[in-house]
C-alpha cells in the first residue's frame, strides 16, 4: 500500500491560500522543483470554499494570517462543507504560540508550517500529510467496495430466496384451481393497494412478495375438497379452512421478514372486520393490515375469475361487492383505499388476464 501512495503523491492536488503573492511563488516554485505537478493558488481567502468543492485538493496550504478572511475563519467554512471528507489542511503561519496552534487544531487543522519556511520542514510535513490523505483515501475506497460486495451477496440471497419462494408456489398451484395468474394478479393488486393504504416502500415490498403466499396452507387440504366442483358440506368446509393455519405452521419461526409477513397474511387473509370470519375470529383492527389489505385483493380476484364451481363476475359487480363488504367483510378504510387505487388494479388485471 506505501508504495501506491508514494508513486501518487507527486500527483495529489495541493491548493495554496494566501494574500502575499510571493509567499505563493516561493510554495510554489519549492514544490514543483520537488517535482510535485498539481497545484492551484489563491490570494482572496473568500474563494477558498469555490475552489474546493471545484478543485477537491487533498492538501490546503492555507495562510493563517489574510483580509476578509483568516485562516481560521476559512477552516469553520471548510468544516461546513466537507461532509465525510478528510479535510487536509496545514496552516502557514508567522504565530508560533501555543494558544494558535491548539486553536487551529481544535478547528481541523492537521499541521502548521511556521514562517519563515524552513524548506526541509515544509516538504517533509507536506510528504506526510499527503502520504496520510492518500492512504486514508485507500481505505475509504476498500471499505466502498467491500461494502459493493456485500450488497451484491445480499442480493443474490434475497433473490435466491424469492426463486425458492416461488418454485415453492408452483408446486402448491399443481393441487389448486386457482392459477399463477391468481397469484400475479393479486401480489399486484395488494402491492397498488398498499401504497394506496400508505404502507412505506419497505413494507409494500415486502407484502408484494410475501401476499404471493396466503394460501400455502392448501397443499395440506386434501384433494377430493380442495378440488371438488361443488359446494362444500360441513366437515369439508372445515378442513378447508385450515388451510390458514397449516400455512401458518409452514411459515412460522423464520428470522425473514418476508417469511414473518407471509405467515402473518397466511393466518389473518380471511378473518372479517365484523369479527365473523376465521381461523381466529379476529375483529376490526385486530387483524393485521397486511391481512386487511390482502383479504381485499383475494376476494375480488377470485370474483372477477372463472371457476369450475362459477362464472367470472363483471369489474362492476365485484367493485360493488367489495363495497357493500365495507364495514362487515373488510376494513372501511381500506375499501375506500382500493376505490382509489382501482384504476392501477383493473390495469393490472387486463395486462394479467
Amino acid at each position: 500500500m506505501a508504495s501506491m501512495v508514494n508513486e501518487d503523491i507527486f500527483n495529489a492536488k495541493i491548493l495554496i491560500v494566501d494574500d502575499h503573492q510571493a509567499n505563493i511563488l516561493l510554495l510554489a516554485k519549492l514544490l514543483k522543483v520537488s517535482g510535485y505537478r498539481n497545484m492551484k493558488t489563491i490570494t482572496d481567502s473568500r474563494e477558498t470554499v469555490r475552489y474546493y468543492l471545484e478543485y477537491q485538493p487533498d492538501l490546503i496550504l492555507l495562510d493563517y494570517k489574510m483580509p476578509y478572511l483568516d485562516g481560521f475563519q476559512v477552516l469553520e467554512l471548510l468544516n461546513e462543507v466537507k461532509g465525510e471528507d478528510y479535510l487536509s489542511v496545514v496552516i502557514v503561519t508567522a504565530q508560533n504560540d501555543l494558544e494558535h496552534r491548539i486553536l487551529g487544531l481544535e478547528k481541523g487543522a492537521k499541521d502548521f508550517i511556521s514562517k519563515p519556511f524552513d524548506h526541509a520542514e515544509v516538504l517533509n510535513r507536506i510528504h506526510n500529510m499527503l502520504e496520510i490523505r492518500l492512504l486514508h483515501n485507500q481505505v475509504k475506497r476498500q471499505n466502498q467496495e467491500l461494502e459493493d460486495k456485500v450488497q451484491e451477496r445480499t442480493k443474490e440471497l434475497r433473490d435466491l430466496q424469492l426463486e425458492l419462494i416461488y418454485r415453492l408456489l408452483r408446486a402448491a398451484e399443481f393441487r389448486d384451481n386457482e392459477t399463477g395468474d391468481h397469484i400475479t394478479r393479486m401480489s399486484k393488486y395488494s402491492f397498488e393497494l398498499g401504497k394506496a393504504a400508505g404502507l412505506s416502500e419497505k413494507e409494500n415490498r415486502l407484502l408484494l412478495h410475501a401476499c404471493t403466499m396466503h394460501d400455502i396452507g392448501k397443499i395440506g387440504v386434501p384433494d377430493e375438497i380442495l378440488l371438488k366442483p361443488g359446494k362444500l358440506n360441513d366437515s369439508e368446509w372445515e378442513k378447508m379452512k385450515s388451510h390458514t393455519v397449516l400455512g401458518g405452521q409452514i411459515l412460522t419461526g423464520s428470522s425473514s421478514e418476508l417469511i414473518q409477513m407471509a405467515e402473518i397474511i397466511a393466518l389473518s387473509h380471511h378473518e372479517k372486520w365484523d369479527g365473523s370470519g376465521y381461523p381466529r375470529g379476529l375483529k376490526g383492527e385486530e387483524i393485521p393490515l397486511v391481512g386487511r389489505i390482502t383479504a381485499i385483493c383475494d376476494v375480488f380476484d377470485a370474483l372477477i375469475s372463472e371457476r369450475p364451481y362459477k362464472n367470472a363476475w363483471g369489474e362492476k359487480e365485484a367493485v360493488e361487492e367489495i363495497k357493500n363488504g365495507s364495514g362487515t367483510h373488510f376494513d372501511p378504510f381500506i375499501v375506500e383505499a382500493f376505490l382509489k387505487a382501482l384504476p392501477a388494479i383493473l390495469k393490472i388485471k387486463e395486462e394479467h388476464a
